[in-house]
C-alpha cells in the first residue's frame, strides 16, 4: 500500500500520521524535474516507511544565465495547465523559481452513485535557493506548496463532496566537503500534510521535522558512512487523544561500500529508537559481481519496517501497544548492458508481518460501541514475489524497451491474492525520429485483479494505448502532442471506481536558448 514507499521531496520527506504515506494526489509533477526509484526495502538507510522502496522528487536547480520558461496546455475534460519559472545563476548564487496550475472538469468516478462529473484544481509554487559558501561547500534551501481541491462522490447523492490538500516542505542543508576523503551534511527539513473535506468538514495535519548530520570517509576503494538522525512527528487530528498528538525517532545509520576489480559490496545497518514503542534495528546487504563485459549478476537481503501511525495507536479507534509492521526481502538478479541493449531479470521474494488491518464492529474491541465501531490490531501477513524480465534494444531507427513482471501477491493468513493486486504486468514502448518530430508509442497491459479480500469480485485486467509526439517550432519554441487511452477502454483498478477514457493534450512550451 502506499504508505509502504518513503517519498522524499529535495530530501524532505513527506508523509501522514492519520492514512498513512504520502498524499500522492498532491505531489506537484510540474515541479518535477526528476525522479529517483529505489526498489526495495532501505529502512537500513531510510528508516521507516521504507518497506517497497523509496521514491526521490526533485525540484529544478539553477545553471548558468537568467533562463525564463513558460508552457501551457490544453486537453480533454476540461483540462488547462499553466507553468511557468525562471532559474540561472550568478558568482556563487544559483535560483530557479516556478510557479503552475491546472485544472479539469473531470469525469463521473462513480457512474451510476452520484452522476455528476467529478474535477479538480492545482495549484503549486517551488523555489530552490543555493549558496557556495567556499569550494566544497554549499548551503542550500529549498521550498514547496501545493493545493488541490478535488470533487469525490460521497455517501449522499446529490451533495457537493470535495477535499482540499496542501503539501508543502521546506529544507536547509548545509554540504561541506573537507578533504579528498572526508565530507558531511547537516541538514533540517520539515513536511507538512493537511486535508479538509467538505461539506463534513473533517480536518487533520501532519508535520514531519527531521533533523540529519551525516558523515562520509573514502580511502581508496572503501566508503564508511555514518549519520545521527531524529525524526518528531505531530498530528492534528480531533479524533486523536490530545496529550499524545507526537512522537520522535532517534536513529543511528552506517554503511560500507567497497568495490574492487569485478566484485562490489554495500552494507548497511540502522537503529531506530522511537519514544512509544521503544526500538526497531534493520539491516541490508548487497553483493554484485561482473561475470565477463557487459553481464553482472547481483544479490541482496534487507529488513524493514514501518511505524505505526499516531492515528492508529491514539484515536478514538487506536491501540497504544500495535506493533511495528516489518518487513523481509530476498532478491538476485543478472543483468547485460552494452552499446545502447540490455537485459535483464530480476527474482525477489518481500514477506510483510505484523500488518495493521482496521477491525469493524465492536467484538474485536474493547472501545467498540455501535454497528461501525472497531480498531486496528496486527493481524496479517502478505508476501510479495515473482520475477521481472526487462529489455531494451535500438532496432533501426527506433528505440524499443519492454518489462515483464509475473509475481504472486498473497495474504498468507487466508491464502487469498491481495485485494487489487494483478499477478501480471507489461510495459512496451517504441519511440523514433523522422524529421524535426519525435514520435512513440506505449502499451501498458494488467492482469486481472480481485476487488474484494476474499477474492469474489473479479475486475477484467486490461490493456492501454498511449501516443506521442513533439517537434520543436523555431529556436525557442516547442511542440507536445499526446493520446491515452487511445482505444477508449472501460476499466476499473478498484471496484466501483471508473477510470478516464480516451483523453488528448497538446502543449506549447517557451524557452530561450541561452
Amino acid at each position: 500500500e502506499p504508505r509502504f514507499t518513503a517519498v522524499f521531496i529535495d530530501g524532505v520527506r513527506v508523509d501522514s500520521q492519520s492514512t498513512g504515506g504520502a498524499s500522492w494526489q498532491a505531489l506537484p509533477l510540474a515541479q518535477i524535474e526528476r525522479i529517483e526509484l529505489v526498489r526495495g526495502p532501505a529502512a537500513a538507510v531510510y528508516g521507516s516507511d521504507a518497506v517497497a522502496g523509496v521514491l526521490q522528487l526533485f525540484t529544478r536547480k539553477g545553471e548558468g544565465g537568467v533562463t525564463p520558461s513558460v508552457s501551457v496546455g490544453l486537453g480533454s475534460q476540461g483540462l488547462a495547465a499553466l507553468q511557468a519559472g525562471i532559474s540561472g545563476a550568478s558568482g556563487e548564487v544559483d535560483y530557479a523559481l516556478s510557479l503552475a496550475s491546472e485544472r479539469s472538469s473531470g469525469f463521473d468516478s462513480q457512474p451510476g452513485a452520484n452522476p455528476d462529473r467529478d474535477g479538480y484544481r492545482k495549484r503549486s509554487l517551488s523555489t530552490r535557493l543555493g549558496w557556495q559558501l567556499q569550494p566544497g561547500q554549499r548551503l542550500e534551501f529549498n521550498a514547496l506548496s501545493s493545493h488541490v481541491r478535488a470533487q469525490y462522490d460521497g455517501y449522499m447523492p446529490g451533495v457537493d463532496d470535495y477535499s482540499e490538500t496542501d503539501l508543502s516542505t521546506l529544507g536547509l542543508n548545509w554540504t561541506a566537503k573537507w578533504s579528498d576523503s572526508y565530507q558531511t551534511r547537516i541538514g533540517v527539513n520539515r513536511g507538512r500534510d493537511r486535508y479538509e473535506n467538505f461539506p463534513d468538514n473533517y480536518l487533520t495535519v501532519t508535520n514531519v521535522t527531521s533533523y540529519l548530520f551525516q558523515n562520509e570517509w573514502r580511502a581508496g576503494a572503501h566508503v564508511l558512512t555514518a549519520a545521527l538522525e531524529r525524526r518528531v512527528d505531530e498530528l492534528d487530528n480531533a479524533s486523536t487523544t490530545p496529550q499524545i498528538s507526537d512522537r520522535s525517532q532517534n536513529a543511528l545509520a552506517l554503511g560500507y561500500g567497497w568495490t574492487g576489480g569485478a566484485h562490489a559490496l554495500q552494507l548497511n545497518l540502522r537503529r531506530d529508537d522511537d519514544s512509544e514503542f521503544g526500538g526497531k534495528g534493520t539491516g541490508s546487504a548487497a553483493y554484485a559481481y561482473t561475470l565477463a563485459p557487459g553481464w553482472r549478476a547481483t544479490a541482496s537481503a534487507g529488513t524493514s519496517f514501518r511505524a505505526p501511525t499516531l492515528f492508529q495507536r491514539f484515536s478514538y479507534y487506536g491501540v497504544s501497544n500495535l506493533k511495528p509492521e516489518s518487513g523481509r526481502n530476498l532478491e538476485a538478479g543478472l543483468r547485460y548492458s552494452q552499446q545502447g541493449t540490455s537485459y535483464g531479470v530480476v527474482v525477489y521474494r518481500n514477506t510483510v508481518s505484523d500488518l495493521i488491518d482496521y477491525l469493524s464492529g465492536p467484538g474485536p474491541c474493547a472501545n467498540g460501541v455501535g454497528e461501525w465501531a472497531g480498531c486496528y490490531a496486527n493481524t496479517a501477513r502478505a508476501r510479495y514475489s515473482g520475477v521481472t524480465l526487462s529489455a531494451a534494444q535500438r532496432v533501426g531507427d527506433f528505440n524499443l524497451s519492454a518489462s515483464l513482471d509475473f509475481q504472486n501477491p498473497r495474504n498468507l493468513e487466508t491464502d487469498k491474492q491481495l485485494v487489487r493486486r494483478a499477478k501480471r504486468h507489461a510495459n512496451l514502448s517504441a519511440d523514433t525520429r523522422s524529421g524535426e518530430w519525435q514520435w512513440g508509442v506505449q502499451w501498458k497491459v494488467s492482469g486481472e485483479r480481485w476487488g474484494d479480500a476474499a477474492n469474489t469480485r473479479r475486475l477484467p485486467g486490461y490493456g492501454l494505448l498511449g501516443l506521442f509526439a513533439s517537434r520543436p517550432l523555431g529556436d525557442d519554441w516547442s511542440l507536445l502532442l499526446r493520446m491515452d487511452n487511445v482505444g477508449n477502454r472501460d476499466y476499473q483498478t478498484a471496484s466501483g471506481y471508473a477510470m478516464p477514457g480516451r483523453t488528448i493534450y497538446a502543449g506549447l512550451s517557451w524557452a530561450p536558448r541561452r
